[in-house]
């Protein structure tokens, strides 16, 4: 059954109640919403199996979510999450189901899409990982002169780079020893001969990560990765030396490798989605099969909750309509995200592709011009590292800036006092950029000066505060707890979608640069004029080809 078309949402009632309830309520301070209100941490935030969020420290009052949830009963949240979770095409455009979700379903699920029950294919495949990853990590899976594998090269890119790599850093501390994992995704040439300048042919396993087995950027790197291991093997040799996740089983076996070594995934796994598939089996090289079970375990964990909690106990629903909250009403058009973790410093590259990639539109999922704010810019950077880089913009700048903090309690590297240290740095942060510093403080801190000096330097004291953030507190970063967090944040943005009437799972706007690079690729050969282009464009071209080479 077709989805219902939705109703114009910037033109419902509850719309117009936002926009006044934002004007009504832009000056109120957090620090007084504290300071009137002691149990405010404990009404404003919620624990899943050990993963804590915290969202008091935001502009919001009990009023500014009962409206926010009334907006997403409005744009029928509810029945957009059934639609998915049921396996109908709401990715209108593609005309594709959404089924992500169905990557972490138990064996003992059932899930019938368009007549065929999906569980069995996925745990099938799995099956296949299984057996392959086991056989590669216990030495028992042999290179060309009969050594084991010591290193493993994923050549993908976007979803088949950026969710693998973000997971096997994060659980760097259940990797095995030995079998060391690297990820290759720039089509420039110096990130793929920078990872096989240290590496052995002879015990290195290259993962070709591409459903179409088209991909440019993969495939050149793929070709380039298949000369370098033939100037000291054969082409007999690269079936044990090459694997692909694809669903072309002709381009693959053309390519030299078994299609028996081939691990296939859905269209109905958008490519940002895509981790918990066939694409994860670098991960679970890394790990180990039990470990990437828990990781999916996590995931699952997170999709009962979303599917199932009230929307005013709903971690995802909850992290999703305090963006909108800022990003359409307050118009703060960026979102910044900090892992108090060294082994997520790769994550906010990761939810900076599954945010703006999915929400970075203009047009509902029907074509209907869209004249509100949609998907903000994501960016950030790990802990520590990021307050001596742009914190100083988050504390005294003029930009609204909402903020996730993510800390685990625990650490796998305990050395001396340094996760206490940065706990507390953590938590400091987002005490600061709530509190601020009013002007009988910074007074008190400058009450050794008078006269000009202290009229110059007190403004420079102050800080406005009343910056918003969320923290979100694991445990400990375990495979569970990935789980959970990856999936939290693909709910959110699902969320954000639905009540902007996104089609939160098509990309065209990364297809057009595509389109006009393979345009301009053979105009950059000696001899060829630049085609029909802007002067600049043409301008670029010509002067490649007077400076190339020199």
């Amino acid at each position: 059954m077709a989805a219902p078309r939705q109703t114009d949402i910037n033109a419902t009632s509850v719309w117009a109640k936002l926009h006044q309830h934002q004007r009504a309520t832009r000056h109120m301070h957090m620090r007084e919403l504290f300071d009137t209100d002691p149990q405010r941490f404990q009404r404003f935030s919620l624990e899943l199996d050990g993963l804590l969020l915290d969202y008091s420290k935001n502009r919001i009052t009990e009023r500014t979510l009962e409206l926010l949830i009334e907006l997403a009963n409005v744009a029928d949240l509810a029945g957009w999450m059934e639609r998915m979770r049921g396996g109908e095409r709401i990715n209108v455009s593609e005309n594709r189901a959404v089924l992500h979700t169905a990557l972490r379903l138990p064996e003992t699920a059932s899930l019938p899409v368009d007549g065929v029950d999906a569980v069995p294919e996925v745990h099938a495949v799995l099956r296949r990982l299984r057996v392959f990853s086991d056989k590669v990590r216990g030495g028992e899976w042999l290179g060309c002169d009969g050594q084991a594998i010591r290193d493993v090269v994923n050549l993908g890119i976007g979803g088949s780079d950026l969710g693998p790599l973000v997971v096997k850093e994060a659980l760097a501390a259940y990797a095995q020893p030995g079998l060391n994992v690297h990820f290759v995704s720039n089509v420039d040439g110096q990130h793929l001969a920078r990872t096989l300048e240290r590496l052995n042919p002879a015990t290195t396993l290259f993962i070709i990560a591409s459903k179409s087995f088209t991909t440019p950027e993969t495939l050149l790197n793929a070709q380039a990765a298949r000369q370098w291991f033939l100037q000291s093997a054969t082409e007999a040799d690269i079936a044990r030396h090459f694997v692909a996740v694809s669903t072309n089983a002709p381009a693959v076996t053309a390519f030299g490798i078994d299609p028996e070594h081939m691990f296939g995934f859905w269209d109905w796994v958008g490519g940002r989605y895509s981790v918990w598939s066939a694409i994860g089996l670098p991960v679970m090289l890394a790990i180990g099969y039990d470990n990437f079970r828990a990781f999916l375990d996590g995931g699952h964990a997170m999709d009962r909750h979303f599917f199932s909690a009230p929307f005013a106990a709903n971690m995802p629903v909850l992290l999703a309509l305090i963006g909108i909250w800022y990003n359409t009403f307050y118009r703060a058009h960026t979102h910044a995200i900090m892992p108090y973790d060294h082994g997520l410093r790769r994550l906010p590259a990761h939810i900076q592709q599954l945010d703006m990639e999915s929400n970075g539109k203009r047009v509902g999922r029907y074509g209907e011009a869209l004249d509100f704010d949609t998907g903000p810019v994501i960016w950030g950077e790990e802990g520590a590292n990021s307050q001596h880089a742009f914190f100083q913009l988050l504390h005294q700048g003029t930009r609204l800036v909402p903020c996730d903090f993510i800390l685990p309690m625990n650490s796998h590297y305990p050395l001396g006092e340094q996760h206490h240290v940065l706990v507390a740095n953590c938590l400091a942060q987002t005490e600061a950029l709530m509190r601020g510093k009013g002007e009988a403080e910074a007074m008190r801190e400058l009450s050794h000066l008078s006269g000009e000096q202290l009229d110059m330097l007190l403004p420079q004291k102050l800080f406005p505060g009343n910056q918003p953030s969320n923290t979100l507190a694991l445990d400990k970063v375990t495979p569970y707890s990935m789980g959970m967090l990856m999936a939290l944040y693909e709910h959110k943005v699902f969320v954000q979608g639905v009540i902007w009437g996104i089609n939160s799972f098509d990309q065209w706007g990364v297809e057009y640069g595509k389109q006009l690079a393979r345009r301009i690729l053979p105009e950059l050969a000696p001899g060829c004029e630049p085609g029909r282009h802007d002067a600049s464009t043409a301008g670029l071209i010509r002067h490649f080809k007077e400076r190339h080479g020199k």
